[in-house]
């Protein structure tokens, strides 16, 4: 975990959720990007205006574009002083999801930061973008945390191919707590069929990578696994929970309910995830 990306909502001051992502980057050597991304004035600009309307459209792009770039060197001075190794910063006029995809691309983790109150903050906004960045991300919670501890990391696992890749790609923080519980929950096949597939054994991969994890049985039905997650990660006292994200597709858990839907609302502590 070399190189991690943030999207930062505004400039300076800067939020809680890019602090977060400074001092992650500070606590397990990596470099850390900032990124600030703003819609075009082609998608703001209503569509029968005046000229001098759209001048002014134009003329505050320029404003936010110049003022953007302007914040990359105390951005950069900032991160270092929290401890990260490296720093830089990116400026886009794009479609958010669209953007964040495409600096992600060199980049090993994204950290977005959850606030109602803020553009793109939302839990369904949120989900948007853990869907589309193509990399994992960490969703930090709304309450303010400058904890960036992983001693102990609780594990979402249900045999599903999400919950796998997240595990697969948390591995560098795995290795570095202290604790690693295995909340265990139904396991969850999709489709059947005439094929086979190998098992994996979770408690065999951790122990090729060096963990030895407990384990937790979760006993609880799908309407309820995001509450029951969340419970059992804070009764262990976990500074992260690592997921899946989305193991049945998004219409229906945003219209039936699902665990990805219920922790993006209601946690408390931030978010390992993958799609």
């Amino acid at each position: 975990m070399q190189d991690i990306l943030v999207h930062a909502t505004r400039l300076e001051p800067w939020t809680h959720g890019v602090e977060y992502a400074a001092r992650l980057a500070a606590s397990v050597g990596a470099s850390i990007t900032g990124a600030y991304v703003y819609s075009s004035p082609l998608y703001t600009a209503p569509p029968y205006c005046s000229a001098e309307l759209l001048e002014a459209i134009f003329e505050n792009a320029r404003a936010m574009d110049a003022a953007a770039r302007a914040a990359g060197k105390p951005f950069a001075a900032w991160a270092r002083a929290l401890g990260a190794r490296d720093a830089a910063w990116n400026v886009a006029e794009d479609y958010l999801p669209r953007a964040l995809a495409h600096i992600g691309t060199w980049h090993d983790l994204l950290v977005l930061e959850a606030n109602p109150d803020s553009a793109w903050g939302s839990p369904p906004d949120l989900a948007s973008l853990v869907l589309t960045a193509g990399l994992p991300c960490i969703v930090v919670p709304a309450k303010e945390t400058r904890n960036v501890r992983v001693d102990c990391v609780a594990l979402a696992w249900n045999g599903a191919p999400e919950a796998i890749r997240a595990i697969h790609a948390a591995m560098p923080l795995l290795q570095r707590a202290k604790r690693v519980v295995l909340l265990v929950g139904e396991r969850r096949n999709a489709h059947l069929d005439i094929a086979w597939k190998p098992p994996f054994e979770i408690a065999a991969y951790l122990e090729r990578h060096g963990i030895k994890a407990e384990q937790q049985d979760l006993v609880t039905d799908d309407e309820k696994a995001g509450e029951a997650l969340l419970d059992a990660a804070a009764k262990v006292g976990a500074d992260m929970l690592v997921m899946g994200a989305y193991g049945r597709s998004r219409l229906s858990e945003w219209m039936l309910g699902g665990a990805t839907r219920h922790v993006l609302r209601h946690a408390e502590l931030p978010l390992f995830m993958r799609h």
